[in-house]
């Protein structure tokens, strides 16, 4: 009998998954996360959520410096604290608290308190960041910026763009303060800061005192719709600074009391710029005055990029993100970028503010959103809590 030989059957190889133990995934994970730290580099999706944010979520909180204690700080630093090379100025920054340390009144904007005594003079030098000054108090001082001397009042806007040298003189007998605004931070963000001193203690100053003002009004600059443009700019932007170094008290008060006797609004605001072009008066940085009429309440808006305010005459109040802060002359605050902000006065005041608008318009990143209706009122800053 033959024997039949069936043919052979493979049975198709089964590859089992591999097995991985939890703890042992959980260390291959952490090893991995360990090379990426040490090859210097960081896995995004662990961080994403931190850098696209909504909405812009700056570290500087609002805040505000009251003058009942800056004031008092800086008379005891002008008795104290001599103004020479190394030192330069005299000068209290304001530092917020969410930025760690740092000299700054908000991300992207310097803002400080300086001051000079009698017949001292502020070093000259010039430096890339670009810079202004807003005049609370005193007479008799002048800031010369490449030669012209700048005679300087209370309510005066003064111009030392990049570059520019510059110094401060008080040929008077009395105390003189005023309002140092700077793209500082955003210069040091693009690593860009030069500094250097003149090979003086001052400058020449060339000719009259005023010049560029003379210059003004000699081409014609009589029109207050040369040097400021009521409300924002909103559509010129210009790399070159404003010709024109002074902008007066006395023009700007007389625009913004045209403006309040529209009787329409309960606030009114102009910004300063360049008689040239229509541009804000620095390629940086936006300088602007706003008038409370009195009873006046601002609807709250938010807008991109931060604002430093000086309280130049009344008092009243603002309130942050659902904050209020109580101001009165002299005092300084910040709102810092997409805050919502609403100001009034029950007896009418005028706000200086210096912003940073100009650069994120530049680059399309300017954006604003006006609230439905006032904010609810969650706390009240009390400055008093500096002190202790």
């Amino acid at each position: 009998m033959s024997t039949v030989h069936e043919p052979a059957v493979h049975e198709p190889a089964v590859h089992e998954p591999a097995v991985h133990e939890p703890a042992a995934e959980e260390a291959e994970l952490r090893s991995l996360y360990a090379d990426i730290d040490a090859a210097g580099l960081r896995p995004l999706w662990t961080i994403t959520e931190q850098l696209l944010t909504p909405t812009p979520r700056p570290k500087a909180v609002p805040w505000l410096w009251p003058a009942s204690v800056t004031r008092p700080l800086a008379e005891r630093a002008i008795r104290l604290v001599p103004v020479e090379r190394g030192g330069e100025r005299r000068v209290l920054s304001l530092t917020n608290p969410g930025l760690g340390g740092r000299p700054y009144a908000a991300g992207t904007l310097w803002g400080a308190l300086q001051c000079l005594g009698p017949r001292e003079t502020a070093p000259a030098h010039r430096h890339t960041p670009g810079a202004i000054r807003f005049v609370i108090e005193g007479e008799g001082v002048w800031t010369t910026v490449d030669g012209d001397a700048c005679d300087m009042r209370p309510g005066d806007l003064v111009l030392t763009p990049g570059g520019a040298w510059h110094d401060h003189a008080n040929g008077g007998d009395g105390h003189m303060f005023w309002f140092d605004g700077l793209d500082l931070p955003m210069v040091e963000a693009f690593d860009a800061v030069f500094f250097e001193q003149h090979p003086e203690l001052n400058q020449p100053v060339i000719g009259a005192h005023n010049r560029s003002e003379a210059a003004f009004a000699a081409d014609g600059g009589a029109s207050p719709g040369r040097t400021m443009v009521e409300g924002a700019v909103a559509g010129p932007l210009d790399p070159t600074p404003s010709p024109l170094l002074i902008y007066r008290w006395d023009a700007t008060d007389q625009r913004l009391m045209e403006l309040a006797a529209q009787g329409e609004r309960p606030l009114v605001s102009v910004e300063f710029t360049n008689p040239h072009s229509g541009a804000s008066v620095l390629p940086t940085l936006a300088c602007a005055m706003h008038r409370i009429v009195p009873g006046g309440a601002s609807r709250p808006v938010r807008r991109s990029g931060n604002t430093v305010f000086v309280v130049f005459r009344g008092e009243g109040h603002s309130v942050i993100e659902g904050r209020r802060f109580d101001w009165r002359a002299g005092d300084m605050f910040v709102v810092p970028s997409w805050s919502a902000a609403e100001h009034a006065s029950a007896g009418g005041a005028d706000l200086f503010g210096i912003g940073d608008a100009p650069v994120l318009r530049a680059l399309g990143l300017y954006r604003e959103e006006a609230l439905p209706g006032p904010q609810e009122v969650t706390g009240v800053f009390d400055p008093e809590g500096l002190t202790r």
